[in-house]
């Protein structure tokens, strides 16, 4: 069955980007509202911003949406991975500001407090989109890839050249708590050398150390350093999460990204859609429901295991 939040929960902080403080409230939604987004502090246009891969507007470095009125919401993808993450298939997101707090960089905080929340049964029936053929974009040396699968899997492989990242690749199924136990605390990243460019072009101006892991060759600079081994493929893998929610269902098949970036994973979902030979919508089993990301996991899941950092 359709779940949403039992309670709001409310969070605080600056856009990662945009460097502007701002208040954000998920709040229970109805059956069938998916995960909307309500620009509190627009006035004279449609405030309601739905999160679906149609409404993803040009994407640099992170994932925005937009209406058809112009009104924007940014760097969703966070917090729409610990929805998928925790099983929300309804929420309404209300935000006074044009993007999505950063936080600590990970996803870590809102499932948190989501699983805090605890979630709600409505009583409507879930469906999942199932992938039936296999569709792959490219950009260059990028890749994405969707193909067919029992569960939802995901698995990203990265280089760079900084040693302190290197090349990594990771695969995991991502049923049950598998999000929340190997993912979601994986902050985002950026090189020493990226920061000047990105602030000169107006981004990342709200980003910190404390909010970011940022590598100079073979050092971390960011304080405490790793907290996971391959923590920058996991991240680019929770960000794949929240980039694939916005097919608007639990995806049954397999996400290969190699180089892949938020763009790329839009337009990924965008040529899924457009063949309909490659999907289709399915009710889930409640055998098969049990097996989805989210189902079953408690707090006791957020625990940080210890592993040998690379």
């Amino acid at each position: 069955m359709q779940t949403t939040l039992s309670s709001s929960v409310h969070f605080s902080g600056i856009g990662l980007h945009c460097g502007v403080a701002v208040q954000m409230t998920i709040r229970p939604a109805a059956a069938d509202t998916g995960i909307a987004f309500w620009r509190s502090d627009v006035r004279g246009a449609d405030p309601l911003v739905p999160a679906r891969w149609d409404a993803v507007a040009q994407s640099r470095l992170c994932t925005q949406i937009e209406n058809a009125h112009g009104v924007s919401v940014s760097t969703i993808e966070h917090v729409m991975a610990a929805l998928a993450g925790c099983g929300v298939h309804n929420a309404l997101i209300e935000i006074d500001g044009p993007e999505v707090p950063i936080l600590d960089g990970s996803s870590a905080p809102f499932v948190r407090a989501l699983i805090a929340a605890g979630l709600q049964g409505l009583g409507a029936p879930l469906r999942a989109l199932r992938v039936l053929k296999s569709v792959e974009v490219r950009a260059g040396a990028a890749l994405a890839r969707l193909e067919p699968a029992d569960s939802m899997e995901i698995a990203f492989a990265i280089d760079f050249a900084d040693a302190a990242i290197g090349r990594q690749s990771l695969t995991l199924n991502m049923a049950n708590g598998a999000f929340v136990r190997e993912l979601m605390d994986s902050r985002t990243f950026c090189r020493q050398s990226d920061v000047e460019q990105m602030q000169a072009a107006g981004l990342a101006l709200g980003g910190s150390y404390e909010n970011a892991v940022v590598v100079d060759g073979d050092r971390v600079l960011s304080p405490g350093g790793l907290r996971r081994e391959r923590e920058a493929v996991r991240h680019k893998m929770l960000d794949a999460m929240g980039d694939l929610a916005l097919a608007g269902a639990p995806i049954l098949g397999r996400y290969y990204g190699n180089r892949a970036g938020h763009a790329l994973t839009n337009q990924l979902l965008r040529a899924l859609f457009a063949d309909p030979a490659a999907w289709r919508w399915e009710p889930l089993s409640l055998a098969r429901a049990h097996r989805m990301p989210g189902a079953g996991v408690t707090l006791a899941d957020c625990t940080p295991r210890a592993t040998a950092l690379a």
